[in-house]
């Protein structure tokens, strides 16, 4: 989800694929707070070294680790899913073209312990798949202003099913997009109505 064509494909694919990977390591690791773990190490590693890396060449020299909370296991929830009217978000990406996500359920879990339900999107197109922008009280001050992403399945970030079947969302695991790091890229912003009014400080922080 970018307008940044500087790397060539195979050093995309390799991002891709990495990204894929860990997400299937997430899910295979019982413990939440060592699979966030593992995801922080990670991702903070591939920022520092991968050619892909959405921070420029400049910033990785001393570049240490993605700046993130603490983890908070009350920020983990499984939640039900209510089906709900569709109505499509488009945004232009540049030289990417648009990208379109069509609504197809509402969260049902997320309202007592962050104020609000969310709106889960099915991203149209080849292959489509899920996507759970986000924003909340924290933006613009200790995270990102245009919010974060939890579940995308384009970046392979997904937590699978929960063990009464309901979607996982573990907002220790919310990211920034890669706009947030980079003016190269153009990325899809968090419509209004999945705005939070609680403060979600887990995942990670505003660089």
């Amino acid at each position: 989800m970018s307008a940044f064509a500087g790397p060539n494909g195979y050093e995309l694919a390799d991002w891709r694929r990495r990204i894929n990977d860990l997400y299937s390591s997430v899910r295979a690791i019982e413990d939440p707070v060592a699979a966030w773990m593992l995801w922080h190490a990670t991702r903070s590693a591939l920022f520092r070294d991968h050619p892909v890396s959405p921070l420029a060449e400049s910033e990785r020299v001393n570049f240490g680790q993605i700046p993130v909370f603490d983890y908070d296991s009350k920020l983990r929830f499984e939640v039900a899913l209510e089906p709900v009217p569709a109505h499509s978000v488009s945004n232009e990406l540049g030289s990417d073209g648009s990208l379109t996500y069509t609504s197809i359920a509402r969260t049902n879990g997320l309202k007592q312990g962050l104020g609000l339900e969310l709106t889960v999107y099915w991203i149209e197109g080849y292959g489509g798949g899920l996507f759970v922008p986000f924003r909340d009280a924290t933006n613009a001050s200790e995270t990102y202003g245009g919010g974060r992403y939890i579940i995308d399945a384009i970046k392979g970030a997904d937590f699978g099913p929960g063990p009464d079947g309901g979607l996982i969302l573990d907002f220790n695991f919310a990211y920034n997009p890669s706009c947030a790091l980079n003016a190269s890229y153009v990325c899809p912003l968090s419509p209004p109505d999945n705005t939070l009014p609680a403060s979600v400080r887990g995942g990670e922080r505003r660089f």
